[in-house]
């Protein structure tokens, strides 16, 4: 009895430290790492995405184009990786591995087909990917606003990221827009 009064106290005792902890103010630098982290998590989700979208999108002649929106996609990355280690931001390898399995929990996802792949899953999967470039872009941009203030950061590479993240968003829309119609184009005519 004895031992299960100890666990419990000291079961307490850690929710209690990890609580305070929590709510202790965040220097800038912190809350900057916890930004870069979640976006490097985010490229991580993207690049594996995109990756098994070069090998499963059915649409011929398409299949380059994504494996260099994939390249392009893991080049961010890396970059990403580069400027924080510039930044002397430390890496959170478990946000990676997260995103990593939710990447892969996410092909389990209802899309109307038991098996096999659906037009409803070239869909969603260019939407998320178009998001995530998205939401890539808008890192550059806070990243662009921190060179104004910290000169180890490029003004010109942040740049040339923002407009690739826009040339990556176009090619996504357009893909995402031959799929809907595809998706659109297989919907049963009603009387």
């Amino acid at each position: 009895m004895a031992k299960i009064v100890n666990g419990q106290q000291e079961a307490r005792n850690r929710a209690e430290g990890a609580l305070a902890r929590a709510r202790t103010p965040r220097s800038r630098q912190d809350l900057l790492a916890i930004y870069l982290n979640d976006h490097l998590a985010g490229a991580t989700g993207g690049v594996e995405l995109a990756r098994r979208m070069t090998v499963w999108y059915p649409v011929p002649g398409q299949q380059a184009t994504l494996e260099r929106l994939a390249a392009d996609i893991d080049q961010d990355r890396k970059t990403l990786l580069g400027l924080m280690a510039v930044l002397g931001m430390p890496v959170r390898r478990y946000k990676i591995g997260v995103a990593w399995v939710a990447e892969k929990a996410g092909r389990l996802k209802l899309n109307g087909s038991l098996i096999s792949r659906s037009l409803l899953s070239n869909l969603e999967e260019l939407e998320i990917l178009r998001l995530g470039v998205e939401g890539k872009a808008a890192g550059w941009r806070t990243l662009r606003e921190l060179a104004k203030v910290d000169d180890r950061l490029e003004p010109g590479t942040l740049d040339e990221l923002m407009a690739r993240a826009s040339e990556q968003a176009s090619l996504l829309e357009e893909l995402r827009v031959q799929a809907a119609a595809q998706l659109i184009g297989a919907w049963p005519a009603t009387p």
